[in-house]
């Protein structure tokens, strides 16, 4: 569906998704890496003059990917909210507002690196919150990538992007890096940014374009 690539993980078929998330379907879990809700909101606070609307964009986002795969759960892989001042009112009413309008979805966030600085989500957000790693098998879900865990392990925080090259061209696309003992996902979140990423021997690259999901063959 829209673009996904569907691969195998420690035996469960998961979806690779183009919206630069992943999708569990025994689960019917949506796996997001590094949303980072208030980042926009956080440079402002600091002077920077970066556009507003990230939050929205964020959530619109979420929804579009609500409406395409029948989903129970939502899991974060850390770094939910960017900073302190990810805080603000105008960051959380739309936050409370989008969750109020799915009563009934489990929200899961593992914390990263972001969320310990920021702190917790309000109360009224109602996310289960849990320290990496967060087990469920056969998955490790954590922030860090190299976390030992027992478990194939889905993890973010690098904000993995590869670099395509033909002739003197290149293109910089995010990407799903994937190895024997785990994957690492894309930054969901609009206004992150990206670090490129050299696979190691045996490790799989899968680009999105936005539209679709494939794999780089190495």
């Amino acid at each position: 569906m829209s673009g996904a690539l569907a691969v195998r993980l420690a035996g469960e078929e998961v979806l690779l998704l183009a919206q630069k998330a992943l999708y569990w379907p025994r689960e019917r879990m949506l796996v997001i890496a590094d949303i980072h809700f208030g980042k926009a909101a956080s440079f402002r606070a600091l002077g920077v003059p970066v556009p507003g609307g990230t939050t929205r964009a964020n959530l619109d986002a979420l929804d579009h990917l609500l409406a395409l795969y029948p989903t129970r759960q939502v899991l974060f892989l850390g770094d939910f909210l960017h900073a302190k001042a990810a805080h603000a009112e105008a960051t959380l009413a739309a936050l409370t507002a989008w969750r109020l309008s799915h009563p009934a979805l489990r929200l899961i966030l593992v914390r990263g690196n972001h969320d310990l600085h920021a702190g917790d989500p309000p109360a009224r957000l109602a996310i289960d919150m849990f320290d990496e790693p967060y087990l469920q098998a056969p998955f490790a879900f954590c922030h860090h990538p190299d976390l030992p865990a027992s478990g194939y392990l889905m993890a973010g925080h690098v904000h993995p992007v590869y670099r395509l090259r033909s002739g003197w061209e290149t293109l910089r696309l995010p990407c799903f890096l994937a190895g024997a003992g785990g994957i690492t996902l894309p930054a969901f979140g609009a206004f992150t940014g990206g670090h490129p990423v050299v696979p190691a021997p045996g490790e799989r690259v899968f680009v999105s374009s936005g539209d679709t999901v494939l794999e780089v063959p190495l």
